[in-house]
């Protein structure tokens, strides 16, 4: 059977710090001008369901720097938008390449197409889990602190996606972690059974309380790709805004961090994410050197 990486912990503990430090020995390759050819004549096939900039153009670079190359389709563009399914797609893309990157909506359609395939399958984003976001994320923090012990990270906002991928890897990587979000907009029912089954991750709902003495801060988007912008919604999460009065509650040197796209005077000012603290352009470099990583743990010996 193939190996998947359809959520952070589809890997144990120690698979997960060894790919993060292969990530930063990459990168400090590519820095130094080092290259080398692992994935010469593999192929990635990358579905796309969800627009995307940085997953598509950090997994086909990734593939292309690593020897390999990387074929984007889109629901539009293949026969899943005529009604085929996912297992009868996976099944035929199996034939064709050595892994398959989904980025859809429901996470449903991802296990069915893990079910069927026969070439490891990627989890490029679904409205349940981002983890391939998460591992560029941790590369940036182990980068920024040398080490996720004795951390503190505060998620502010929607309890997305996003916020159930800092769930599990709070519950691998034992750092502590703040959730605050509004009361309706928590993360998924499993997550927060998760959560509350660890001592090292809480909820709390008055974001200021969340971020007081916290290393690193995390936001995202208020409205995820397909919801409907509403006023009311807007008004929910104004108190969770991440700008510099809320910040001052946070340790003196913490790093902001945001998945990107960032909707600016929403959930984060342009204060704070050109500021001095942030480590948001430092992520979304690091999301083309984490997924090198991971290829390389799925596709090399395929």
């Amino acid at each position: 059977m193939p190996r998947h990486f359809l959520k952070l912990t589809d890997f144990s503990l120690s698979e997960l710090e060894a790919l993060l430090k292969e990530a930063i020995r990459l990168k400090q390759d590519w820095k130094k001008g080092k290259t080398s050819k692992p994935l010469s004549n593999k192929t990635l096939a990358m579905v796309f369901e969800k627009s995307s900039t940085r997953t598509r153009v950090s997994f086909e670079l990734a593939c292309v720097q690593l020897g390999g190359h990387a074929l984007s389709l889109s629901t539009s563009s293949s026969q899943l938008g005529r009604g085929e399914t996912y297992e009868d797609t996976a099944r035929v893309l199996s034939r064709y390449a050595d892994a398959i990157m989904l980025r859809t909506f429901d996470h449903d359609n991802l296990e069915a197409m893990a079910k069927v395939a026969s070439v490891p399958v990627i989890n490029g984003l679904t409205d349940l889990f981002h983890p391939v976001q998460i591992l560029a994320d941790l590369q940036t923090i182990l980068e920024k602190r040398s080490s996720l012990k004795d951390m503190t990270l505060a998620y502010v906002g929607d309890g997305n996606n996003l916020a159930n991928s800092w769930i599990h890897a709070a519950s691998l990587f034992g750092f502590e972690l703040r959730v605050s979000c509004p009361q309706t907009f928590h993360p998924h029912e499993s997550m927060v059974e998760l959560a509350l089954s660890k001592k090292n991750i809480h909820f709390e709902k008055d974001p200021k309380k969340a971020l007081k003495g916290a290393h690193v801060v995390y936001t995202d988007t208020w409205f995820s790709m397909g919801q409907e912008v509403d006023k009311a919604k807007k008004r929910i999460f104004a108190p969770y805004q991440l700008n510099d009065f809320l910040l001052k509650n946070a340790d003196p040197k913490v790093g902001v961090m945001h998945c990107l796209p960032a909707h600016r005077g929403e959930e984060i000012t342009d204060e704070v994410i050109d500021g001095k603290h942030s480590w948001v352009w430092d992520q979304a470099e690091n999301r083309l050197h984490a997924q090198k990583a991971l290829l390389l743990a799925l596709m090399k010996d395929h």
